[in-house]
């Protein structure tokens, strides 16, 4: 997420102020910091769009640690570099996920390692009871 505003914030204590609800873009470019946090609500989706990194990797694959809460999908790298994929939130379940995107030199030989994490927390609705 860029400090350009093109991205929503979130707040490391999940606060529900500060949760995004409806549909959300989140933007990684180079120098931006490699560890970040998000919280939503549930049913949101976010477009991750993955500026092409500076170095000779290329961005090969972005995993949810929790998919039944945050599903990554519509995985794809555009000609330029640029690689996205939609996060999609459970419906009405709350909880926490790190979706990883994970880039490697293409002449490399090994498996391509985490270039940046996205922490998640999927903050219900309060219900009234």
């Amino acid at each position: 997420m860029s400090p350009t505003g093109r991205s929503p914030s979130g707040n490391p204590s999940g606060s529900a102020a500060s949760c995004v609800s409806g549909r959300a873009e989140v933007h990684f470019s180079p120098g931006d910091a490699v560890v970040q946090r998000l919280c939503l609500r549930p049913g949101a989706v976010v477009s991750l769009v993955l500026e092409p990194r500076t170095d000779d990797r290329r961005w090969t694959a972005v995993l949810s640690s929790a998919p039944a809460f945050v599903l990554a999908s519509g995985w794809r790298v555009d000609a330029d570099g640029t690689a996205r994929a939609s996060l999609r939130c459970a419906g009405t379940r709350g909880g926490t996920a790190q979706v990883t995107a994970r880039a490697k030199a293409p002449d490399v030989a090994g498996a391509a390692r985490v270039a940046f994490t996205l922490h998640v927390d999927v903050l219900p609705y309060p219900t009234q009871g």
